[in-house]
């Protein structure tokens, strides 16, 4: 499965925020700059972010935003479906005519088989778990000093 590069920096983004403290907004320039990432891109990301409800925006001098709900709270599922729509949206119909049986029998059998493992699977990780997991790995990769 390959999903856009929006999808990819959109999830990248929250896993940043949710390491960042809950009390505090996080700008997009911020995140641009931590991972390097396009801020007019990042922008375009948070406005799907925003309106799937992953994220709330604070205006103003301490403006920015927030994860609208706690990590443990947001799945890979929810980020995902918020910025990469077609994704989740049903198989489009192939056959018609003589052929409906088939038809009727992919739908049943593949794709609905299909979108119903991918959603299953996305919902079951967090972003907690995420976090997690990368926090974990840097710590792998930090250099250790010996006195």
């Amino acid at each position: 499965m390959k999903l856009s590069a929006k999808a990819r920096y959109g999830m990248a983004a929250v896993v940043q925020m949710a390491r960042c403290t809950a009390d505090k907004s996080v700008t997009v320039l911020e995140l641009s700059e931590t991972l390097q990432i396009s801020k007019i891109y990042l922008e375009q990301v948070f406005a799907l972010l925003k309106r799937g409800g992953i994220v709330t925006a604070l205006k103003g001098a301490r403006g920015g935003y927030f994860l609208a709900r706690a990590a443990k709270d947001i799945t890979a599922f929810d980020v995902l479906s918020a910025i990469e729509t077609a994704l989740f949206e049903p198989a489009e119909q192939t056959l018609r005519g003589e052929n409906e049986d088939i038809e009727a029998a992919m739908q049943t059998i593949v794709f609905a088989q299909m979108d119903k493992q991918l959603q299953n699977a996305l919902s079951g990780i967090t972003l907690a778990e995420i976090m997690s997991e990368a926090d974990a790995r840097a710590a792998e990769q930090s250099p250790m000093y010996y006195i």
